[in-house]
């Protein structure tokens, strides 16, 4: 949860920015859209609340409001008073879903074995009816079997059917027309009607009741697992959140040191994080020095000096020595929070045709019972006997289980079945985005090719300089510095001089004075009085102010450069090989009409080579991160769906622009947490693969949205015109909703053409 902001130690008022707080909860109970909308509206409406906003999926709900006018307490407890749970977002709700799924599961077998029962009663009545219409079956006979039923439903309409009674009661305590009112409406008439035939004569339908609460039931649980599944699937967002932090209350004194929840930390308070500790919190260095690895929000994996006065990040982890730091920005204010808050508002994004469905369904609700009430008037004056059983009809027959089901069931089917072959989805939304591409964004290194570069030739240019002598002390310099970095083209050249070492890289007569990296360019160090850069060719030719090449023979190789301030002192060429499904994951986008285009920061020659390995033809080299961010802007001005597929290095503003940013599974962790989708098995013809399941999943969900709505035309007149009794329409209704269900399923059937070979 969110730490109220501090007060002003000056005397001063905090201003109203300060008191604005963002929250994420879990609300349980929600059913279908028109849940969705009352909750959101009920919440808005409270004083102080600056947006609410629910995912019906995740059953996530983000709320931003101003803590100085409104509590937490008092919003939970509004969402409460409407009939649904509401949990902060980071207490586990793992018991009160045990505890509903059981409640739920008993609400069903009463149904089902109520509903077995009176089926075996109601079957003499359609066989061998009463006498009064030629029929074998008695009078007192017939009334019995009534009067059986009738005890028998007894428990299903003051247990199982309970929950949508509290519903419909809910909503119209609130004025507004929830799927649960005309259910119930169905579900009372059908049993008081039945049962006011039972002592006075006349037809019943307890069993159509029945059946009606049974396979509502049942839709429901199935929907509750789909969102189980979802929300599974999408917890993995949270799991890189610091939990623990050891807070100094007597600082400077370090006497008592007290272990806390990273969530109990308050701005002001001591901290210290010993090495190898995440970093609980946004803060300031006051006493230690180290080096932190924040790879999770820089980008570039690489550490990060720090010293007396530097700020930390929540989700860094010290790497060295212990250090003391003083909180800044605590709980949901820290950049990390503010990071995972971002995707978590990103799942909240739907599909254009679920939103329209949506926002539609309280009025469709609200014209059903509309269209009873005036059919059952009508045929008050034409029959008065079947008017009744004609309103309740149509209440049932429309009861828009199917419009409900038809989304989560695809998306859930969908999300499944790209996990289980290695792309995980943290975006709805980009199901459709990922179904109407047109262009298709690949960064080179770890993407198109496997990123692990491998040392193959070292040439060393001229002396070092007199302090360090030989070759081998000049090897064991560059492997220092080589060895500060994280880089994949640093790690290659360390790891592979250290292979021809005997010792480990020590230069303990000099006394490095400082370091600096650059993302996509090099690292920096001074040694003494000298200065030496490892990495591009310019960025180590701007340090000497020389003109120095690459030899021609090495211009088509990854080729990193070492020198001082006076000239370039050795370069280092390294292969990275290119991914065996590259090649025909490319030529498989271009079959299916996608403009594939690379975009790398590496050299022309280099990049040229890998694009015409892969056949593409458009291609970009030498780019920064900010050209890459340009160049997909300007695809998207010319009205292009951009995908974007990258390992995040440099990759983090280009995949947050993209239509669908796409992140291989082993990329630095600011692409994954920017990015829509995580190609976890780091197989390009997953993504393929990914494509077209979304293609079919955009389809069915259209399909299903199509289905419900034919299936209303056709049966609302029916029922109108009096052709369908209410066990029609239940059975009708109940049909319906199986259809977009099973619909949904056939995702399951589609799989990679390859998926029996194994992920490498």
């Amino acid at each position: 949860m969110s730490i109220a902001s501090e007060p002003s130690t000056t005397g001063e008022l905090p201003t109203s920015d300060q008191q604005i707080q963002t929250e994420l909860l879990s609300v349980a109970g929600i059913r279908c859209a028109a849940c969705v909308q009352l909750i959101e509206f009920r919440v808005s409406q409270l004083t102080g609340v600056e947006s609410f906003r629910i995912n019906p999926i995740s059953q996530k709900a983000q709320l931003r409001w101003d803590s100085a006018r409104l509590s937490l307490k008092e919003i939970i407890q509004s969402i409460v008073d409407l009939g649904y749970a509401a949990f902060p977002a980071n207490q586990s709700l793992s018991e009160y879903q045990a505890k509903e799924k059981k409640i739920t599961l008993w609400r069903l077998f009463v149904a089902g074995f109520a509903m077995m029962q009176v089926m075996m009663y109601a079957f003499p009545a359609y066989l061998v009816p009463v006498p009064e219409i030629d029929g074998d079956l008695t009078p007192d006979l017939d009334r019995l079997l009534k009067i059986a039923s009738l005890v028998i439903t007894i428990p299903v309409i003051t247990f199982s059917a309970v929950p949508f009674f509290r519903g419909a009661i809910r909503d119209l305590r609130q004025r507004f027309i929830g799927m649960d009112v005309p259910v119930s409406l169905g579900i009372l008439l059908t049993f008081f009607a039945s049962s006011w035939a039972t002592f006075f004569c006349g037809a019943v339908y307890f069993d159509s009741a029945i059946m009606f609460v049974f396979l509502l039931l049942g839709a429901r649980f199935i929907e509750d697992n789909v969102r189980q599944k979802t929300s599974a699937a999408l917890s993995v967002l949270t799991q890189i959140h610091p939990t623990m932090a050891q807070k100094l209350p007597n600082y400077p004194s370090r006497d008592l040191l007290i272990s806390c929840r990273a969530d109990e930390v308050q701005r002001g308070d001591y901290l210290l994080v010993p090495a190898g500790e995440q970093i609980p919190c946004d803060g300031e260095l006051i006493e230690g020095r180290s080096e932190c690895d924040e790879a999770l929000m820089t980008g570039e994996a690489h550490p990060v000096s720090k010293k007396a006065g530097d700020m930390l990040i929540a989700g860094a982890v010290n790497l060295h020595s212990p250090l003391v730091m003083r909180a800044t920005q605590v709980g949901n204010d820290t950049q990390l929070a503010n990071m995972i808050a971002m995707m978590e508002s990103a799942s909240l994004e739907k599909p254009r045709l679920v939103a329209l469905a949506d926002k539609h369904a309280s009025r469709f609700l609200f014209a059903i019972l509309v269209i009873a009430i005036l059919s059952g008037i009508v045929w008050a004056w034409i029959d008065p006997d079947r008017a009744l059983w004609i309103a309740i009809s149509v209440i049932v027959v429309t009861c828009p289980c199917a419009l409900s089901l038809a989304t989560p069931g695809v998306m859930s089917a969908a999300i499944g079945q790209l996990a289980k072959f290695g792309m995980l989805m943290t975006k709805g939304s980009s199901i459709e985005n990922l179904a109407n591409l047109t262009h298709v964004v690949f960064d080179k290194t770890g993407t198109l090719t496997y990123g692990k570069l491998k040392l193959v030739n070292a040439v060393y240019l001229n002396s070092i300089g007199n302090q360090q002598g030989d070759l081998d002390q000049r090897k064991k310099l560059i492997a220092t510095i080589a060895g500060m970095s994280l880089h994949p083209a640093a790690k290659a050249i360390a790891d592979g001089l250290l292979s021809l070492q005997s010792q480990s890289p020590v230069v303990s007569e000099l006394v490095i004075k400082h370091s600096q990296e650059l993302a996509g360019a090099g690292i920096e160090v001074s040694i003494g009085e000298q200065t030496y850069r490892l990495g591009r060719l310019d960025y180590v030719n701007a340090l000497s102010q020389s003109e120095w090449q690459i030899p021609s023979e090495f211009r088509n190789k990854s080729v990193s450069v070492f020198g001082d301030q006076e000239q370039v002192l050795a370069f280092f060429v390294m292969e990275d090989g290119l991914r065996e499904e590259s090649a025909a994951a490319v030529r498989e986008l271009q079959e299916q009409g996608k403009v594939v285009v690379l975009l790398s920061g590496d050299r022309q020659d280099v990049v040229a080579e890998v694009a015409q390995q892969c056949g593409i033809v458009d291609f970009q080299a030498d780019l920064s991160p900010a050209q890459k961010h340009a160049y997909i802007l300007q695809l998207q001005q010319q009205g292009a769906i951009v995908a974007m597929i990258g390992d995040g290095m440099n990759d983090g503003p280009a995949l947050s622009l993209a239509n669908v940013s796409v992140a291989m599974g082993q990329g630095a962790p600011i692409s994954q947490t920017r990015s829509d989708c995580l190609l976890m098995s780091n197989r390009l013809s997953d993504f393929t693969f990914s494509m077209e399941l979304a293609k079919k999943a955009y389809r069915l969900i259209r399909q299903n949205l199509a289905w419900a709505l034919l299936y209303n035309v056709i049966a609302v007149p029916a029922a109108v015109l009096g052709f369908l009794e209410p066990w029609h329409a239940a059975l009708g209704m109940s049909l319906s909703s199986l259809l977009v269900v099973v619909n949904g399923l056939r995702l399951f059937n589609l799989k990679p053409a390859d998926y029996e070979l194994p992920v490498r």
